[in-house]
């Protein structure tokens, strides 16, 4: 039997492999780095640094700006205080020298000192005396020179005493211890006023640029650009333009700084008027008046001094004269016009040799005399000085309460703004929670 070889058995084929889903697949290769989440940074603690910038922004504006205004405010009140010492101070100068214009054409007088020109002299003194204890009080970084002026005002009522005493002895040599008495006056006495004047005009013209609009500005924009860039590093990471409370807050501050910078302006601008108006008013009516009773007295000593008044004295007249025409306000120069008038028919008595005649018309009183038309120019000059120098303190101090008001709401809202950007952050914390 033959025997057949057999087929070999087929063989099962392999089993599929399961296909992999592409979304299976590794999605990253090697060295790139997954996309970073929004939020992968310490978000709660960038807050707080952006928070805590917001609100010391808005602290230190509110503190910075109200500190300002309140010194704003306290150079305006020493402007204030600085004009009423240099009219105090002026007020002493002219005081003295109508005084001395006064003991002058007294001596003239043969020895027989009217008594209503020796009470003019008296209360001359007397009223220097006590402005000289009145500005100690008022600035007592003048105390010390003020005991110097104290010192030689003394020193020239002595010399005057004595002089009346001679005179009325009629002995010629009262004349002298007279030219002594005015001399050191003049040296002594003058000059020291003089350097009160120029130190506290120069005082109260420092204080009257104490307005700082530039620096309210200047903090109130600083604030703003710090503000402006917490908003934008918020709305950086919230996807969100503006932060409500921020916004708030820099609304606030600028609302502020608009509000404090106008009123700075204007008050500078105030002050500006105030000083080249009542102030320049005061100084110069205050020198007119301070020259013409000097030049009375150099008008006397023309004829206390005889055959000297042309020669020694009527050029200092004439100098006096000229701040007089230069310094006076329009009244008070008219009344000057007048008075000149009458000097110029004195002085050509004088020079004719009519010596007797010159010194009646020196020491005549009544309507249409040298002395009444001296005391009309006095009073017209005194007057528009007090009425000047008290515009000018008062236009000084005007708006002080204002100033004073803004500062605090200034702070507060300083304060205010703090809260509204701490709000506003606040938010955004809530939100990521």
């Amino acid at each position: 039997m033959s025997q057949t070889a057999s087929a070999p058995a087929p063989q099962p084929a392999p089993s599929a492999q399961p296909a992999v889903p592409a979304t299976a697949q590794p999605s990253h290769r090697a060295g790139v780095a997954p996309a970073a989440s929004p939020f992968s940074e310490n978000v709660p603690r960038l807050l707080n640094r952006l928070q805590a910038v917001a609100v010391t922004t808005c602290v230190v504006f509110g503190i910075l700006a109200a500190v300002i205004q309140v010194l704003s405010w306290q150079a305006a009140g020493r402007a204030a205080d600085n004009t009423e010492q240099v009219v105090r101070v002026q007020q002493i100068q002219s005081l003295l020298l109508r005084a001395d214009a006064v003991a002058t054409s007294s001596y003239l007088s043969d020895g027989l000192e009217p008594a209503a020109a020796r009470a003019e002299y008296d209360a001359a003194i007397d009223d220097t005396l006590r402005l000289i204890t009145d500005a100690a009080d008022a600035q007592p970084a003048d105390r010390a020179v003020l005991a110097d002026l104290n010192a030689a005002v003394s020193a020239y009522t002595t010399t005057v005493s004595q002089a009346r005493d001679y005179n009325r002895q009629q002995l010629p040599i009262g004349i002298a211890y007279l030219n002594n008495a005015g001399t050191s006056l003049r040296a002594e006495a003058l000059p020291i006023v003089t350097a009160l004047v120029d130190t506290n005009s120069e005082r109260a013209e420092d204080e009257m640029h104490g307005q700082h609009p530039f620096w309210l500005l200047g903090i109130g924009v600083l604030a703003l650009l710090t503000l402006f860039w917490v908003n934008s590093q918020v709305a950086r990471r919230f996807r969100r333009r503006l932060n409500v409370g921020v916004v708030t807050a820099e609304v606030i501050i600028a609302v502020l700084t608009l509000v404090a910078v106008g009123h700075a302006v204007l008050k500078n601008n105030d002050d500006d008027a105030t000083r080249d108006g009542a102030y320049r008013t005061a100084i110069d009516e205050a020198s007119a008046r301070t020259a013409a009773n000097n030049a009375k007295a150099f008008e006397s000593l023309g004829l206390v001094n005889r055959g000297s008044g042309s020669t020694v004295w009527e050029p200092q007249f004439q100098k006096q004269s000229e701040i007089v025409v230069d310094k006076a306000s329009a009244d008070t120069a008219a009344l000057w016009s007048d008075y000149l008038d009458l000097h110029a028919q004195l002085r050509d008595k004088d020079d004719q040799g009519l010596w007797d005649a010159a010194v009646a018309d020196a020491t005549a009183t009544g309507d249409g005399t040298v002395t009444a038309a001296l005391d009309a120019v006095d009073a017209s000059a005194s007057a528009v000085v007090d009425e000047s120098g008290d515009e000018a303190s008062d236009g000084f101090r005007e708006g002080g309460a204002i100033s004073v008001a803004l500062a605090i709401i200034t702070l507060l809202g300083g304060l205010i703004a703090a809260g509204a950007a701490t709000r506003g952050i606040d938010q955004r914390r809530k939100e990521y929670s």
